[in-house]
């Protein structure tokens, strides 16, 4: 089953500082005492519609230990439970020193996670990237320090234990080296990760005039190994890089007791579940940029239902997927303007297939091909307007359909001081399916459950538009609008033809999404740091065609939240955080979702010679509140289900860093688009 839950965030600010000097009438026999001056480093810069934030100087005196967890520190950014959200954005691309790598999301963060605060220099925040780097919407530019020869081989070990129901346990390696032209990098991690999830159902199942109740309570567990490399080796202006993600001893178990009896689910991988990416890129003198990657996906999966010991029905499910990907750019410098220009090309076929039982459920090829050719301009003017804008053209053709795409993109900055700077952005994002929800499969949670593929799901389009203001480069209120056309949704269904509860991921009309994100930075000398943070937004979805019904669903929501970090003396190599979070109740398609609360607590101790050790204790979730209730009560449709997931972990990581750590990092896409468990 497949559940969603869409938090927003955002943030503000307005304080004032005020500072007072007297002089005095005479400076005859004037005796000067010693003069302490005290200034404020600037922490938010802006220009051509980038907010450019001095992170590193943000974060110093916080509990956190990589770029993961600092990220969480950025205006209009939160880190959930290690999910990374911008504010005004459906979605957000993190990327590495401008350039965008083809990389599963699980690697990227953990490689974020493995990368020291010390090797970051700065961090852009782009609400509308430009089209030369190949991202639709919002983007984190990670902007790293570069080793030289002379630092020689630098690296970090990290190992890790995670106690939420079950354990959960791994490490990691991560290492640079330069000498010469070349520079080296490697990143490992081995996870080992058991999970559990506990859900209640209720169903009042309109079917032939009568309503049944059907109960269900559900307990899942998965686990597996998960081995994480990656590899690059540049030379000059020519690198070339390895992505890979294995995953072994996969499997997975759900147990559910209720009105239908009693049933177990179990998955089990056969072979382990690959992803490999190999990519290559060259950056000439004269401002040409070619690039290519290729990407291979694996797995295959039986499922078999049993009703206490009866064996019911089984499912094969194998997913083989090679894509390519070709860019081409160009940049020009003509006086004051910047010209950039250039093409792209990927296509992925898609190699799919379910058997169900002794019947054939579907086999065969779904190809993909998308190419796009684009042309930007970008320019600073004195008087203190600066901004990019660029068009995309772009062309979607696969087994069940094509269309033609215009995407424009605007970003841009005025200020007269640094004291008041002013951005707009507006950007569009073509937001694609996942692979597996374009077949026509059925994968059954139960009898009375079941989830199905939609051969006729449309990618949609989310247009996006945001205005900020930054107060003093250290607090920024930003009012944003989203639209998504024809916005997919994937919600419990009850059929009026059968006695059964369909899961399937299909367009509505619109989701439309207003909201002033607030936030204000505070501290109290060196001892208490922190950030509020509130978020007000009127959301709203509605589809003439959910299935056979309709609905238009909105509602107020405010999202909240108070980090707090504490020191008890300037140099002490100890720091405590706590943060508190709050969300009202909110929607989800045609559905209700409860209120949601936590409280997050963590220390860190430095210690070593030049503190090269450290060990993080974080305890998240404390009281277990983050897991919400949904309800759907309209056109008939009578349904409740209640997550009593377990959230609340305590998770304590030891770090060692050799000869003054300072690795290079890589990030990229995520790999939402693979997968049968959709």
């Amino acid at each position: 089953m497949k559940r969603n839950y869409i938090i927003f965030i955002a943030m503000i600010a307005v304080n004032s500082m005020m500072a007072q000097s007297e002089i005095p009438d005479s400076i005859e026999g004037l005796e000067l005492n010693e003069v302490v001056v005290k200034g404020e480093k600037p922490q938010i810069k802006g220009k051509d519609g980038i907010m450019v934030v001095d992170l590193p100087n943000i974060v110093k005196d916080k509990p956190v230990s990589n770029i993961l967890e600092a990220l969480g520190y950025l205006p209009g950014v939160v880190n959930n439970n290690g999910m990374i959200g911008l504010a005004g954005t459906s979605d957000v691309t993190i990327i590495l020193n401008g350039e965008l790598t083809n990389m599963p999301l699980q690697n990227l963060y953990q490689l974020l996670y493995t990368t020291p605060i010390d090797r970051l220099k700065t961090v852009e925040v782009m609400y509308t990237a430009p089209a030369k780097y190949h991202v639709n919407g919002a983007v984190i530019n990670v902007v790293l320090k570069t080793p030289t020869p002379l630092d020689g081989l630098q690296g970090q070990v990290r190992a890790g234990y995670n106690q939420g129901h079950y354990g959960s346990y791994g490490g990691g390696l991560a290492a640079t080296y330069a000498v010469n032209d070349w520079t080296f990098d490697l990143n490992y991690g081995l996870s080992h990760s058991k999970s559990w999830n506990h859900e209640e159902t209720y169903s009042n199942h309109l079917f032939e005039g009568q309503r049944s109740m059907i109960e269900d309570n559900m307990r899942r567990i998965s686990e597996s190994w998960s081995n994480t490399i990656y590899a690059a080796a540049t030379y000059k202006r020519l690198r070339l890089t390895y992505n890979g993600q294995i995953t072994s001893s996969a499997k997975g178990r759900s147990l559910s007791d209720g009105t239908l009896g009693s049933f177990t689910n179990n998955y089990i991988y056969n072979g382990p579940i690959n992803y490999h990416n190999i990519a290559m890129r060259y950056s000439a003198p004269f401002g040409l940029t070619v690039g290519g990657d290729y990407t291979y996906y694996g797995e295959k999966r039986n499922q078999s239902l049993f009703q206490k010991s009866d064996y019911l029905l089984g499912e094969l499910n194998k997913q083989d997927i090679n894509r390519w990907h070709v860019y081409l750019d160009q940049q020009h410098q003509l006086g004051k303007w910047q010209l950039s220009y250039g093409v792209e090309y990927q296509r992925a076929d898609d190699r799919s297939s379910q058997k169900i039982g002794d019947s054939e459920g579907f086999s065969g090829t779904t190809s993909e091909d998308v190419a796009d050719a684009y042309i930007g301009v970008q320019r600073s003017f004195d008087w203190g307007l600066s901004f990019n804008v660029s068009a995309k053209g772009e062309y979607y053709h696969n087994n069940y359909q094509h269309n033609w795409n215009f995407i424009p993109q605007l970003g841009a900055t005025y200020y007269k001081t640094p004291k008041s700077i002013f951005q707009l952005n507006l950007s569009t994002i073509r937001v694609y399916p996942s692979y597996w929800e374009l077949r026509n499969g059925t994968s059954h949670i139960n009898p009375y459950a079941k989830v199905l593929g939609n051969p006729s799901l449309q990618p949609y389009l989310n247009y996006a538009g945001q205005f900020s203001y930054i107060f003093k480069q250290k607090y920024v209120a930003t009012l944003y609008v989203q639209y998504a056309d024809k916005a997919t949704v994937q919600l419990p269904y009850q059929s009026p033809d059968e006695l059964s509860l369909i899961y399937q991921t299909i367009n509505t009309n619109y989701k439309r999404t207003v909201c002033l994100n607030l936030n204000v930075p505070f501290n109290v000398g060196y001892i208490w740091n922190a950030t509020a943070t509130a978020n007000v937004f009127n959301q709203r979805e509605k589809a003439d065609h959910f299935h056979d019904i309709s609905f238009d669903n909105k509602k107020w929501i405010f999202y909240g939240a108070l980090n707090n970090s504490f020191k008890f003396s300037q140099n002490t190599p100890l720091s405590l955080s706590v943060d508190f979070t709050y969300i009202s109740p909110s929607i989800q398609g045609l559905a209700d979702l409860s209120a949601l609360w936590k409280v997050d607590a963590g220390l860190k101790w430095q210690f070593g010679k030049k503190r090269c050790c450290e060990i993080d204790l974080q305890a998240n979730d404390i009281f277990n509140r983050w897991s919400p209730t949904m309800t759907i009560r309209h056109a008939g449709q009578d349904y409740r289900m209640k997550v009593r997931d377990m959230t609340r972990n305590l998770k304590l990581t030891f770090i060692w860093r050799f000869n003054g750590f300072k690795p290079k990092n890589e990030s990229g896409i995520d790999t939402s688009r693979f997968g049968t468990g959709k």
